[in-house]
């Protein structure tokens, strides 16, 4: 039902064929077209139910689940403000009451075998994120590979910070938002090389049909964060092409490979950047840059 009948009176033709229009957003008159009112708020569901058992299952109060809370968010808290529900503040001789009921109401949400370790990563997973700046589908995507992860066992014998942040790195590749190991790793007490070994564990255990990543993931990311231009990047991408008809592009780092063609394509538009400033931002040495660049520059002048 995208329509639904208002009572009250058009002022323009005072006719009482008032409808809610779902679709739009609107409230109009049905006999002259006159919007009443636009752009209201939908105050129902964020689901929806295409017969009656469906809908019994999906009834429910409050905000929706989420896989981000290690319960989906489904249990109640106790806030931590001094104040009822009428905001009145608690007598002092009733505060250390509050305070012992919100410790126990926190030890019971994590009571279960497994629950403490899932929120634990899954916090994590939110600390890293925002640190990072990646969207909420990124976060419930990683959020999703924990918790597979953790019913496969992967977790045990694991830091929980390794597989945190080797889920995140899954997610952000099955996102086409690549990020190197150095950029996750950077924001925690992590080693790249446990990460690395941890998601190419939960990929084989998981299933995970993950594409081979490709410098041009990367490439207009490294240059907008080197406030390159259009031309430049535009440079890049017919470097890239000659390079893949030359079948070199793949089996080598892309991170390195990307920014020895960005230093290529600044000094052939004439907007150099020094190899520290493209190493800095591409998350490798200079050593690995100039090698890159001179492979790259032999090949394409055997063209």
């Amino acid at each position: 039902m995208t329509t639904e009948q208002v009572n009250g009176n058009c002022p323009e033709c005072t006719s009482d064929h008032l409808v809610r229009d779902y679709l739009r957003a609107e409230i109009l008159c049905e006999k002259c077209g006159l919007v009443l009112d636009e752009n209201l708020m939908d105050r129902g569901p964020e689901w929806r139910a295409f017969d009656l058992t469906q809908k019994l299952k999906r009834e429910r109060t409050g905000p929706p689940s989420t896989v981000l809370a290690h319960d989906k968010g489904l249990t109640t808290e106790i806030g931590w403000k001094n104040t009822d529900a009428f905001g009145r503040y608690i007598p002092h001789k009733s505060r250390a009451q509050m305070f012992r009921l919100r410790q126990w109401q926190h030890r019971i949400r994590t009571s279960r075998i497994g629950e403490r370790s899932l929120a634990q990563g899954l916090s994590e997973i939110a600390t890293i994120s925002s640190r990072m700046g990646l969207p909420r589908q990124i976060r419930e995507d990683a959020a999703v590979l924990y918790r597979r992860a953790a019913s496969k066992g992967l977790v045990k014998g694991r830091s929980i910070k390794e597989v945190a942040a080797a889920s995140i790195y899954a997610a952000c590749r099955q996102s086409n938002v690549p990020r190197t190991l150095e950029e996750v790793c950077v924001h925690d007490i992590v080693d790249k090389h446990d990460v690395g070994r941890t998601y190419r564990e939960m990929a084989r255990e998981l299933v995970l049909n993950l594409r081979p990543q490709t410098p041009e993931d990367y490439m207009n990311r490294f240059c907008n964060k080197l406030k390159l231009g259009l031309e430049v990047q535009r440079r890049c991408a017919d470097i890239v092409e000659e390079l893949r008809d030359k079948k070199v592009v793949s089996g080598v780092t892309p991170t390195g490979i990307a920014s020895a063609i960005i230093y290529i394509a600044c000094l052939d538009v004439k907007k150099p950047k020094t190899q520290r400033e493209i190493a800095q931002v591409a998350g490798v040495t200079e050593v690995t840059l100039r090698n890159r660049f001179k492979e790259i520059t032999e090949l394409l002048k055997g063209e």
